[in-house]
């Protein structure tokens, strides 16, 4: 049997890796609706484009990028391919990410060690998938958005904050599914550290 000294220390740490790693859910939930809702992905003079819109300034010079001919103010994004996949993915990490941040928080105020072990697996594996969809969005759009640059008429671009948070929502994830994996290493050790010290203990009694 484990001393109360280790027991302490032992929940303590692991405690702190999963807060650690909730808080980091909760971050990228922010970072991704700030992502989501902004139409700063892309900037050129006159041109701002996001996932869902794209905003002509009054002073934009002609002719306007893509072939667009439209007033000054914001519109709906181009349908293209690549917009909308970019898009779908980020919402789909945003839900991903707050379907997972809130098993990471239901398995940290249980206190049954396997009900634990259950929702941080599940945690894991669904930040998991938030991180490869976010990752995916993150490469697509500028890939695809360098093959029509032609009809851009723009000779500079460049990438908005929007697209930066991205990225920061992307390394939040990634930090919260390392933690949960240490967690649940540093459990699976523990727990069988604890079952030899219970086994020895019997058969000395």
């Amino acid at each position: 049997m484990c001393t109360l000294r280790l027991c302490l220390v032992h929940m303590m740490y692991n405690s702190i890796n999963v807060v650690i790693a909730l808080v980091c859910g909760i971050i990228t939930a922010f970072l991704m609706v700030l992502a989501l809702a902004s139409s700063d992905w892309l900037l050129a003079v006159g041109w701002r484009q996001g996932l869902f819109e794209h905003c002509i300034e009054l002073d934009a010079p002609k002719p306007l990028p893509f072939q667009i001919n439209a007033k000054p103010g914001c519109h709906t994004a181009r349908d293209e391919p690549y917009i909308m996949a970019s898009a779908a993915l980020c919402v789909i990490c945003l839900l991903l990410d707050v379907i997972a941040t809130v098993m990471t928080g239901l398995g940290l105020s249980n206190n049954d060690p396997t009900v634990k072990t259950r929702y941080y697996r599940i945690a894991v594996w669904v930040m998991t998938l938030a991180l490869i969809a976010i990752l995916v969005a993150l490469i697509l759009y500028p890939v695809f958005f360098a093959q029509e640059l032609e009809l851009g008429n723009r000779t500079l671009w460049e990438f908005g904050w929007a697209y930066g948070v991205g990225w920061g929502a992307a390394i939040f994830l990634f930090g919260a599914v390392v933690l949960l994996l240490c967690d649940q290493e540093e459990e699976e050790i523990y727990y069988k550290e604890r079952t030899i010290i219970h086994a020895e203990n019997d058969s000395r009694a």
